[in-house]
């Protein structure tokens, strides 16, 4: 998810002002109406501040071929943020001296390349260098089938190490996944029933448990990408992610999650201001988000076609969470919107008006486009008016004209003009300019 197209957005923005008393609820309901009406989000808002909510929209569909809608209560794969939570148990482990952050993890897998180096601490802080599995090309041959410990573990030792432990910052899911067991085995208990008995119930959480297959009748969302119309996901079977990611959630729950952890319900001070402490890239299960002149806590996910964030801003005591079953903008975009909302800050709802351009014309740019620039292919192929771009190694994404050459893919913020007369093809992304022959 870090290659070219799909790079990781971050909220950053220049110094902001205002307060939740400034809060335009029917501008961001407008926002939200706008999104639906354009097929540009499926997914659920909330925000709460001191504690209360104060703000919930959801959108779209949870089951589209069911014309089954979203509603506050619908479950959805929060992916990532499942690191936070295991991060959580960890410390609790480590506040009932079942653990110790700086303890080596060669008694728990001692088969692991520098087992005998790698702390627990390094694990969550992505610095072990263990190899993650999920950037194998094969992980999506056998992500949907399910897996037992010894066959995660066999597959995270045969990725082996990628550098020398506590030397730099590698995001590895990984890490995570020996994360659960090693929580497992320090309290005796799965970490379903560990993140139900030590998180869910304490901090009041309702709708949120270690998921299982999609189960529409109990209020979980399938997902989707969005190829001309929303077409289902393959869904990673969970026994995979684990503690890396498989939870299911809503936004009120994130929030409700948010609120008790930085309101020290969950864990001590001392336990967050360790998960707080930035070490290279990362916290231990956090990482900052700034907003403006603000810096929140929080972390990201994304499992399948599921995307979601929360994040806890200290000042205003705000916690904001966002999650998505099928996106076909930048969510990013979203929670810029919905904080600006929040403390008071103008934003724009997004202008998606686009051109329709006959079949035929679509035709001539059809093809696989190369350039000198970037060793990086572009395959442009045809569903009906809809023209589909694929890059090498990644998933195809649908483009939206709004010229006759010229055609956009806003969730990754894509720019393609085509010139069919010399068949050539100019990419426009970030800043950056390529350029494009057809082979």
């Amino acid at each position: 998810m870090k290659k070219f197209i799909f790079s990781a957005l971050i909220l950053t923005i220049a110094a902001l002002q205002g307060n939740c008393q400034n809060f335009d609820k029917a501008k961001l309901d407008a926002y939200f109406d706008n999104l639906e009406k354009n097929d540009k989000f499926m997914g659920s808002v909330a925000v709460s501040q001191n504690g209360e909510i104060i703000y919930t929209r959801s959108v779209g569909f949870a089951d589209v071929e069911n014309k089954l809608k979203a509603n506050e209560n619908s479950k959805y794969r929060i992916g990532s943020i499942s690191k936070t939570f295991t991060t959580v148990l960890v410390m609790k482990a480590v506040e009932e001296k079942k653990l110790e952050l700086d303890q080596t993890i060669d008694k728990f897998f001692p088969e692991v390349k520098n087992a005998g180096k790698i702390t627990v601490a390094n694990l969550l802080y992505h610095r072990s260098g263990i190899h993650s599995f999920t950037d194998d090309k094969e992980y999506l041959d056998w992500n949907t089938q399910p897996k037992t410990e010894k066959e995660l573990l066999d597959i995270i030792i045969k990725g082996g190490s990628d550098f020398e432990p506590d030397t730099k910052s590698v995001y590895s899911n990984s890490n995570f996944v020996l994360l659960t067991f090693i929580v497992e085995k320090s309290f005796g208990k799965s970490y379903k029933v560990l993140v139900d008995e030590l998180i869910a119930k304490p901090a009041g959480l309702k709708n949120t448990a270690v998921g299982g297959k999609t189960d529409t009748g109990k209020n979980e969302c399938k997902s989707y990408k969005y190829l001309g119309q929303w077409n289902v996901e393959p869904e990673t079977d969970m026994s995979v992610p684990l503690g890396a990611g498989a939870i299911v959630s809503t936004p009120t729950d994130l929030v409700r999650f948010s609120d008790a952890l930085f309101g020290g319900k969950l864990v001590s001070n001392e336990s967050l201001e360790k998960m707080q402490t930035i070490n290279g890239q990362f916290g231990m299960g956090l990482f900052k988000i700034p907003f403006y002149d603000k810096t929140g806590f929080g972390h990201t996910g994304g499992i399948d076609g599921f995307t979601s964030v929360f994040s806890h801003f200290a000042d205003g005591n705000i916690s904001y969470a966002l999650t998505s079953n099928g996106t076909n903008f930048i969510n990013n975009n979203i929670s810029i919107a919905v904080l600006s909302a929040v403390f008071g800050k103008d934003f724009e709802i997004p202008d998606f008006k686009t051109v329709k351009v006959d079949a035929a014309t679509l035709e001539k740019y059809v093809g696989v486009y190369a350039s000198a620039q970037i060793p990086l292919k572009i395959t442009i192929t045809r569903n009906n008016e809809t023209l589909i771009a694929q890059a090498t190694g990644q998933p195809a994404f649908p483009l939206e004209a709004t010229a006759a050459d010229k055609f956009k893919f806003e969730q990754a913020g894509v720019v393609m003009e085509f010139n069919a007369a010399d068949n050539s093809m100019t990419l426009k992304q970030g800043g950056g300019v390529f350029n494009y022959k057809k082979e």
